[in-house]
């Protein structure tokens, strides 16, 4: 309503060049084989999703021999736990201040 998608500024991009010869085939897929793989018919790919992220970012090899989602599950609630205890310990009034 505010007509803010109206005012972007798309990108064109052909005209760059590290796009360039990537314009025939924009979703290249590299498949691999062998990593860890969420069990079938289970439909949790959160905690997959964020341990992937991880080992990307950390630029890790993915482990092969099977993640754990329920031990996934209660890494990230603690890390959450600590978050809001730490944000618990500072004198804000409100998270626009709080980094």
């Amino acid at each position: 309503m505010s007509g803010f998608l109206d005012q972007k500024v798309h990108t064109n991009w052909s005209m760059i060049e590290a796009y360039q010869d990537k314009m025939g085939n924009p979703f290249e897929v590299q498949y691999v084989e062998g990593i860890v793989q969420q069990t079938i018919g289970n439909l949790d790919c959160g905690p997959f999703i964020a341990a992937y992220a991880e080992y990307l970012r950390d630029g890790l090899q993915v482990p092969n021999d099977g993640l754990d989602a329920g031990l996934l599950r209660k890494r990230y609630a603690t890390l959450v736990w600590k978050y809001g205890e730490a944000k618990d310990q500072k004198s804000y009034a409100s998270d626009i201040k709080d980094p």
